[in-house]
């Protein structure tokens, strides 16, 4: 599978890089970005590493214009991170460099999946599905953050690794997110986690992003967010499909239209399969759809 990687020069796009070309699969990886001699850093370290992985991917820089022939693109460009307490203030500076490089992007005849990983990832990926060319099917927003942080939150509640909680994260990512309480298992359990549970699981969640960016590293969520990345391509390279939280436009879904958010999509080889409609609590339901109105609203200000 070919794979382009627009912003592959950052922390998020060589951490996708990374993931990708030291997996089990082999994939035909190339990283683009407006600073060429950090794709040829990347390069020249990723094409050694292969030597280690077991697969057999390749690595090398590249153009959007060799995005043509792609089965999916990666976009993880952006702004440089700076200090704020929303992934709103990104919104229309993100919105300028998504423009320009999807009109390169467009002009190359690509048909594949492409996988926003740019913030304000819901509001963007409104925005690109209205622009009427890419159909939704091949237009997947990266939500995973979300409930990997809570299902962490619920595992130190519960005294045990985040991998053995199963806990979904659905809405907006950021302010607007909505951790589904009503389907949390432990090792396979459902558990019905009591208030004082939730408000720790809900604390931590809600404040991650901004304690983190308080640090003023100047660096975002790399390795879960690349590792996330490499996850939903390798949904995409399979015949089997596989039910991810992802950002995805809504057709009707939890009886929203027309707008992307997170929800529990079903991936597989050439994009959505389907959305799983869950049956979830009213409250959750509510806030899953007040979430979609206030992405509504950003999305309608960036046209």
């Amino acid at each position: 599978m070919k794979v382009v990687i627009i912003g592959g020069g950052g922390g998020v796009g060589s951490a996708a890089a990374f993931s990708l070309a030291t997996s089990e699969q082999s994939f035909d990886l190339v990283l683009t970005d407006n600073r060429p001699q950090m794709i040829t850093s990347h390069v020249m370290d990723l094409e050694n590493a292969v030597a280690l992985a077991p697969g057999a991917s390749t690595v090398r820089g590249g153009t959007i214009a060799d995005a043509a022939d792609a089965e999916v693109v990666v976009f993880c460009a952006a702004v440089p991170l700076r200090l704020n307490a929303s992934r709103s203030v990104y919104l229309a500076e993100n919105r300028n460099i998504l423009a320009t490089a999807l009109a390169e992007l467009r002009a190359t005849g690509f048909a594949g999946v492409l996988i926003l990983l740019t913030n304000p990832v819901d509001p963007l990926l409104t925005w690109v599905y209205r622009q009427r060319w890419v159909d939704r099917r091949r237009l997947i927003g990266y939500a995973l953050n979300d409930s990997l942080r809570l299902r962490t939150a619920i595992a130190a509640v519960h005294g045990v690794h985040p991998r053995d909680v199963d806990a979904w994260v659905v809405g907006e990512h950021g302010a607007g997110q909505v951790p589904l309480f009503s389907r949390v298992a432990v090792n396979g359990t459902p558990v019905r986690l009591n208030e004082a549970e939730r408000d720790a699981a809900r604390e931590y969640l809600d404040t991650w992003y901004v304690r983190h960016v308080a640090l003023d590293s100047g660096r975002t969520s790399t390795w879960s967010s690349g590792l996330g990345a490499a996850h939903l391509v390798r949904a995409l390279s399979g015949d089997r499909s596989v039910t991810v939280p992802a950002c995805v436009v809504l057709n009707g879904e939890y009886g929203l239209h027309g707008v992307g958010v997170g929800v529990p999509a079903v991936l597989g080889r050439g994009g959505l399969r389907s959305i799983a409609e869950w049956e979830i609590e009213r409250d959750e339901l509510d806030a899953l759809r007040a979430s979609a109105k206030r992405v509504e609203a950003d999305s309608v200000a960036l046209e």
